[in-house]
């Protein structure tokens, strides 16, 4: 008999549901993280009296009643509604990409006005087979949107100009015809009181969890202790990178405490200029309707990931599909040993995709 059911690497959202999962079945897990703390990539530190969104903004938004009940069993949401805006050459637009931003642009009032504004654009300049990114969106939206709120701000995601990346990129971008600035169309969202960190250690609650610890540098050692490995970790780095590396894109974070009560007014700002090197500015205190004398931001800036870096977002084309199938064959041959999570999977979770894709592996794993 080992010490534990489960060893669950990474402390992260989809590593705390399994793990509460379990508990909740009479199983004994160890939760270990490389990190100094838990909750992964949505931990929140408190600054100031205000909780900072140390990895940036992660707003909590599904349409999925299940894992809206399930979460709110760990902590209380307030109402914040998403509703970013973009600043485009000093200038101010509302996103996503509804009446308001078409007022702003053309002066249009009415969706009938807009409509036909953005359907004149598109027949002048749209190509009947676009090449590239830039031909895609142009044909999608029209080059005033495009050019103002789609251009910058995906060269500076991706890291190369809009006409070097591949037209299946944007396969839509979504046009609202009403005056409705909330940036998701789910039915739920909102942000932990109190901040995700607490919301992922209550998950943990009564689960032994061991910080600083690389499961990847001690893996026998570790996995002798347990019957199962639930690993949340990069795919290809647990297998030595034997195919290759998967591309990934990753972020710097610049964070500043500002003896101001207010420095934008508002939780995000994104700068869609190519010319400002980060792609936006959060002001963390209106995530919780803050009104401490101070506030504290942080500007994000992409980057090309190498090895030694975070990984934040997998790059989902046809050449890391092939390459990732290639890896969870070997997954699919590693004894004991369940692949989950964003890095795990190779797979862009939102945190409503990981709460529910860890409880479906809890109930397919948990016997």
């Amino acid at each position: 008999m080992k010490e534990y059911d489960f060893l669950i690497v990474g402390a992260g959202l989809f590593g705390a549901v399994f793990a509460s999962e379990a508990k909740k079945a009479g199983r004994k897990c160890l939760v270990i993280d490389k990190r100094d703390h838990a909750a992964g990539n949505i931990y929140t530190r408190e600054v100031e009296g205000i909780q900072v969104h140390e990895y940036g903004a992660h707003i909590f938004h599904t349409s999925n009643r299940e894992v809206w009940d399930y979460v709110g069993r760990f902590a209380e949401f307030n109402r914040y509604t998403n509703c970013p805006v973009a600043n485009y050459k000093g200038e101010i637009y509302n996103m996503p990409f509804n009446m308001n931003t078409f007022h702003k642009l053309w002066g249009v009032v009415t969706p009938k006005e807009a409509r036909e504004k953005i359907e004149r654009q598109k027949q002048e300049y749209a190509v009947e087979h676009p090449q590239n990114l830039e031909e895609q969106a142009i044909n999608l939206v029209g080059p005033d949107v495009y050019t103002r709120l789609v251009k910058g701000y995906t060269e500076k995601q991706w890291g190369r100009r809009a006409t070097e990346l591949p037209a299946f990129i944007i396969k839509r971008l979504p046009v609202r015809f009403t005056y409705d600035n909330n940036y998701f169309d789910d039915d739920f969202q909102g942000i932990p009181v109190g901040g995700y960190t607490r919301m992922v250690e209550n998950m943990l609650e009564g689960t032994k969890v061991l910080l600083n610890e690389n499961y990847l540098e001690k893996q026998e050692e570790f996995k002798a202790l347990a019957d199962t490995v639930i690993y949340t970790g990069m795919i290809d780095e647990y297998f030595d990178y034997c195919f290759g590396e998967l591309e990934y894109r990753s972020l710097r974070f610049e964070t500043e405490t500002l003896d101001q009560e207010n420095y934008q007014g508002n939780a995000v700002v994104n700068y869609t200029e190519y010319e400002v090197p980060y792609t936006r500015v959060i002001e963390h205190k209106h995530f919780e309707y803050g009104t401490q004398p101070k506030t504290v931001i942080t500007r994000e800036y992409p980057r090309e990931w190498k090895k030694g870096d975070e990984p934040y977002y997998p790059v989902n084309d046809e050449k890391n599909a092939a390459l990732y199938a290639r890896y969870q064959e070997l997954a699919r041959k590693e004894g004991n040993v369940i692949f989950g999570g964003r890095l795990g999977q190779y797979k862009y979770y939102d945190m409503d995709d990981t709460v529910e894709a860890a409880l479906q592996c809890a109930k397919e794993n948990i016997k």
